[in-house]
C-alpha cells in the first residue's frame, strides 16, 4: 500500500516538474505576450483603433520575437546564458523553416539547444588549455548553434509544421463538435494538483496564440484563467462554511477574483474533495457560455484576474465574457452550497482538515518541518524564501504575510518568494505548500523545509516568528 502511494506521489512530482518546465518557458515572457496582445487588439483591421502602419508590428512579433523569447528562456533553463543563446539559434532555424508561428517548435528547440551545449561543456570541462577558453567558448556556441539552426530549418521545421497542424485540427474538431466544455473534466482536477500554470501557459497559450494569428482571438485562453468558478466556491464557503474557512473565504475571494491568484482556493477544495464536482460544473458552464457567445481573448490573461481577462478581451467579447464568468460563478456557488449543506462529512475548519490529514498520514501536515543535517540553525537564518510553481502567486502572498510579522518583531530577516525551479542553492529556510515540498527538497536538499497547507495561515507564521525569537534568545 505504502509502495503504491509513494509511486503515485513520485509520478505526480514528475508531472509537476515537467509541467513547471513547460510553463517556465512562457511565464517569464508574459509581459511581451501582453504587449503584443494590446497592439493586436488596438491596431489590426478589426481592432479598436485600426492602423495599417502600426499594425505592421503584429506579424513580426508573433512570428519572430515571441518564439525567440521562448527559445532563449528554454535554453537558459537548461544551461544559463550559453544555453539561451544556442536555444535561440536553434529556434530561429525552425521559425524560418515554417510558415506559421512556431511556439511549439520553440518549446522543443530551445531546451534542446541548451541541453546540447550543456553536454558539450561537461565533456570538455578541464580539458581546454589555458588561454584558449574564450576561443573555445565562442566557437562552440557558434558551431553547435549553427548546426542546430540548420537542423531546425531542414528537419524540425517541416516536422513541427505537421505536428502543429495536427494539434490545431484536433482543437478545431473539438470546438466544432461542441465538446470544449468537457476540457474542465481534466483542467479543474489538474489545477488542484498545482498544474494550473503548466496547463495554461505550457499547453493552452501556444495553441491559443495560433488561433489568434488566424482569427484574431481565442477562447483557449479562458479555459483555465476564468476566475468565475473560484469565486463561486469561495462565496459558498463565505455563506455556508464554518470555522476558519468561513472567516477567511471572503478575503480569499477578493484575492482570487481581483488579484487573479487561483492557488488560494485550492486548500478549500482539498479539505473537501467532493467540491471538485462544483469546480468542474462551473468550469464547463463557463466554457459553454463563452463558446455560445463566440468570445475570446487576444493574449493570455496572466494572472487569471477579472481585470486581466477584460483587458485582454477582443472587441465585441465583453458581454459574453462577463456572462460566462457570472454563469460559472453562479453554477459553482449553487453546486458548492448543495455539497456543503448535504455532505455526510462534518464541515471542518482548515485547521481541523489539516489535523485529519495528519492523523491519516501519521505526521504533521499543516506545518511540517524537514531539516537537513547541513541546514543552518534557525537562530542564524537570515533569509526565508517562499516557493511555489510559478513564484508569483501563492508564494508572494505567504511572503507578504510573514514579512509583515518579521518586520513587526524587529527581526533582521529577509523574506522573499520565487519559483521552485529558481531556488538558490544557498537557501536557508524554504516554505512551500505540502504538495510541492518534495520538489523543493530535491532542488535544495541542504535547506530547512517547512510545508504548509495554506499560504495565508497567519497563525503558523506567528508560531514561526516565536520559534525564531526563542532560538535567538537562547544564544544571546
Amino acid at each position: 500500500m505504502a509502495t503504491a502511494q509513494n509511486g503515485a506521489r513520485g509520478i505526480r512530482v514528475q508531472v509537476q516538474r515537467f509541467g513547471s518546465f513547460l510553463s517556465g518557458m512562457v511565464m517569464p515572457n508574459i509581459g511581451a505576450f501582453i504587449a503584443w496582445g494590446i497592439i493586436t487588439a488596438l491596431f489590426i483591421p478589426t481592432g479598436w483603433a485600426p492602423n495599417k502602419e502600426l499594425g505592421e508590428l503584429v506579424g513580426p512579433t508573433i512570428t519572430y520575437l515571441l518564439p525567440l523569447l521562448i527559445g532563449y528562456t528554454g535554453g537558459k533553463l537548461m544551461h544559463d546564458v550559453r544555453g539561451g543563446v544556442v536555444g535561440t539559434l536553434a529556434t530561429m532555424g525552425v521559425i524560418v523553416g515554417t510558415e506559421i508561428p512556431m511556439f511549439l517548435g520553440a518549446m522543443i528547440m530551445g531546451p534542446l539547444g541548451g541541453y546540447v551545449i550543456k553536454k558539450f561543456d561537461q565533456l570538455i570541462e578541464g580539458k581546454v588549455k589555458p588561454g584558449l577558453e574564450m576561443l573555445v567558448n565562442n566557437f562552440s556556441v557558434g558551431i553547435i548553434g549553427g548546426l542546430l539552426m540548420l537542423g531546425g530549418f531542414k528537419l524540425f521545421g517541416p516536422l513541427m509544421t505537421g505536428l502543429d497542424d495536427i494539434m490545431a485540427a484536433a482543437v478545431g474538431a473539438i470546438v466544432s463538435a461542441h465538446l470544449l466544455p468537457l476540457a474542465s473534466l481534466f483542467i479543474e482536477p489538474a489545477k488542484i494538483l498545482f498544474l494550473n500554470n503548466a496547463i495554461n501557459h505550457g499547453i493552452l497559450s501556444p495553441l491559443g496564440l495560433d488561433q489568434v494569428n488566424e482569427a484574431g482571438k481565442s477562447v483557449l485562453f479562458l479555459l483555465e484563467a476564468n476566475p468565475g468558478p473560484g469565486l463561486g466556491l469561495l462565496l459558498a464557503y463565505s455563506f455556508f462554511g464554518s470555522g476558519a474557512a468561513k472567516k477567511t473565504a471572503p478575503g480569499a475571494a477578493f484575492i482570487q477574483f481581483i488579484g487573479g491568484i487561483h492557488e488560494i482556493y485550492f486548500p478549500y477544495v482539498l479539505m473537501k474533495p467532493v467540491l471538485l464536482l462544483a469546480m468542474i460544473a462551473g468550469g464547463m458552464s463557463g466554457i459553454l457560455t463563452f463558446v455560445l457567445f463566440d468570445v475570446g481573448l487576444v493574449a493570455p490573461a496572466s494572472p487569471g484576474s477579472i481585470i486581466a481577462v477584460l483587458a485582454m478581451a477582443s472587441r465585441g467579447s465583453y458581454v459574453g465574457l462577463i456572462a460566462g464568468v457570472l454563469v460559472s460563478a453562479s453554477v459553482t456557488f449553487v453546486v458548492s452550497t448543495v455539497l456543503l449543506k448535504t455532505s455526510k462529512a462534518k464541515e471542518t475548519s482548515l485547521e481541523e482538515a489539516s489535523a485529519n490529514v495528519s492523523a491519516m498520514k501519521g505526521k504533521q501536515s499543516i506545518a511540517s518541518t524537514l531539516v537537513s543535517a547541513d541546514a543552518k540553525p534557525l537562530a542564524e537564518v537570515e533569509h526565508i524564501i517562499f516557493a511555489c510553481d510559478a513564484g508569483m502567486g501563492s508564494s508572494a502572498m505567504g511572503a507578504s504575510v510573514l514579512r509583515n510579522k518579521i518586520n513587526k518583531a524587529g527581526l533582521p530577516i529577509k523574506v522573499t518568494n520565487t519559483s521552485i525551479s529558481q531556488l538558490p542553492q544557498n537557501a536557508e529556510l524554504i516554505i512551500t505548500h505540502r504538495d510541492l515540498t518534495e520538489r523543493a527538497m530535491e532542488q535544495v536538499p541542504t535547506a530547512e523545509h517547512r510545508s504548509v497547507d495554506n499560504f495565508l495561515n497567519a497563525g503558523y507564521y506567528d508560531q514561526l516568528v516565536h520559534e525564531i525569537e526563542t532560538a535567538r534568545n537562547k544564544i544571546s
